[in-house]
Parts: structure tokens; C-alpha cells; sequence
């Protein structure tokens, strides 16, 4: 008798181990390394917690997809580097798609095409035709696609003679813009967007000549599972009721 209940209770304790093995699996944590000043995509909310479209949309596929994640303000000219260290596991947060990028890491679906312009402040004269003229001064974000866009495209293959200043986000350059410091941003349309809503006075003043960007996560290479994970989670998202919600509030369109 008493055999058999020690072996019941060895019995019953495997069984333990084994259902905490499946449970802290099912509960795998992904770190979404973001950049913190990237709105509507990613932000930083008046409360300090992490807020905007691809916040709420990976928030939703880690739900939907039975893992965690945890989303880190990252620097963005280091986020691929970060990704590659295993600093961070995945970058939801507007990141748009180029074969420098496609080379470094994977990329899920296109979710989203990024526009992208020129915004100069509402009483500078400049007109669109003006702004590649010698002395100009143009801001954009440091390690963007623009920045390689513009550098490689317009200054090095059209040589182009304006001025190129890079900042840490594109909000950023637009306070410059505004602060008279520089002439043009070159930002999403959705960020300028988003800042002449808020009452800055800023004008559009049209493309500069870089095509559409598509929009979607990344990961390692090595890691196709996650990018699995990433890619069924996006097709459920954006077959639901939520992904229409998700647009109409954070405007994105």
C-alpha cells in the first residue's frame, strides 16, 4: 500500500514538472525593442508606458499567438545591432523594408506602406522646387530609411548640394523645422501628420522622389519560428474587427 501511494506521488510530481515545462513554454517573453518617439506607430504615453498602433497590434498577436512581450525604448540607428546582440527579439515599431535591412534581417508581412515628404514651416516661402538647392538645410532621422534613401539617391548619385543634418526621431527635426534651426524634414506623412494635428505650424510641401515604404516586424534570421509566430498573428489581426478599430483610432491609414 504504502508502495503504491509513493509511487502515485513520484507519479503526480513528474506530471507537475511536466505541465510547469508546457506552462513557462505557452509563457515565452519576446522583447519588442521600439523607438520611443515614433507616432501614432510607437510613443511613450503621459504615464511613461508604451503606447501607439504597432504597440497595441503586437500586443494583441502576442495574445492571440499565446507568447508575452515586453516592449524597450531602443536607439534606432542601433536597433538592428541590438536585434543581431539578442538585446532585443523582434522590431515592431514602423520599421519600413530595404535590401540593406533585408540582408541584416527577416521581415514579416507588409502590414502597412509609409508615404514619405517634405514638411517646412508654414510661413517659410520655400517652395518644393527650391529645396535641393545648394545651402538648403534638410533634417531626418538618423539610421531611417530616408537617411539612406536621401544619401545614397540624392546626395551621392544626383549630387545634390543641400545640407543633410540627422537627428534621433523625426519629431525632432520637425521642432527644428519650427525652431528655424533647418529648412525641410524629410518625414512619414503619417508623423507629419500627426504633429500639424496637435496645432504645429507645419506645411506639406510634397515627395522628394523616394517611393513608398513598406511597413513590417523583424527578427533574426535564424529566428523562423517567432517569424511564424509574427506572421500568422498578423493575418488573424488584420482579418479582425480589431485591426479596423486599431486604424481608426490611431488614424493610420
Amino acid at each position: 500500500m504504502k508502495k503504491s501511494i509513493f509511487k502515485s506521488l513520484i507519479i503526480l510530481a513528474l506530471a507537475g514538472v511536466m505541465f510547469t515545462g508546457v506552462a513557462a513554454a505557452e509563457e515565452k517573453t519576446y522583447i519588442n525593442g521600439i523607438d520611443a518617439n515614433y507616432p501614432p506607430f510607437s510613443f511613450i504615453d503621459s504615464k511613461g508606458e508604451p503606447d501607439g498602433f504597432d504597440i497595441k497590434a503586437m500586443n494583441w498577436i502576442a495574445k492571440e499567438m499565446n507568447f508575452k512581450v515586453k516592449h524597450q525604448p531602443t536607439d534606432w540607428a542601433a536597433i538592428i545591432p541590438s536585434l543581431k546582440a539578442g538585446k532585443i527579439d523582434l522590431i515592431a515599431s514602423g520599421m519600413s523594408v530595404d535590401e540593406p535591412r533585408k540582408q541584416q534581417v527577416s521581415f514579416s508581412l507588409c502590414y502597412y506602406k509609409t508615404v514619405m515628404i517634405l514638411v517646412a514651416k508654414k510661413d517659410n516661402p520655400i517652395m518644393p522646387n527650391q529645396t535641393m538647392e545648394a545651402g538648403v538645410k534638410w533634417g531626418v532621422q538618423r539610421g531611417s530609411s530616408e537617411a539612406n534613401w536621401i544619401q545614397d539617391k540624392l546626395i551621392t548619385d544626383k549630387e545634390k548640394k543641400f545640407n543633410l543634418q540627422q537627428y534621433d526621431s523625426a519629431p525632432l527635426a520637425m521642432e527644428d523645422v519650427l525652431n528655424g534651426r533647418i529648412d525641410v524634414a524629410a518625414v512619414s506623412q503619417s508623423s507629419a501628420e500627426e504633429f500639424t494635428e496637435k496645432g504645429m505650424p507645419l506645411k506639406i510641401l510634397g515627395s522628394y522622389g523616394q517611393p513608398d515604404d513598406e511597413t513590417a516586424y523583424a527578427c533574426r534570421k535564424e529566428d523562423t519560428e517567432l517569424l511564424n509566430k509574427l506572421n500568422e498573428g498578423l493575418k488573424r489581426l488584420m482579418a479582425s474587427a480589431t485591426w479596423t478599430e486599431l486604424k481608426k483610432q490611431y488614424d493610420v491609414r
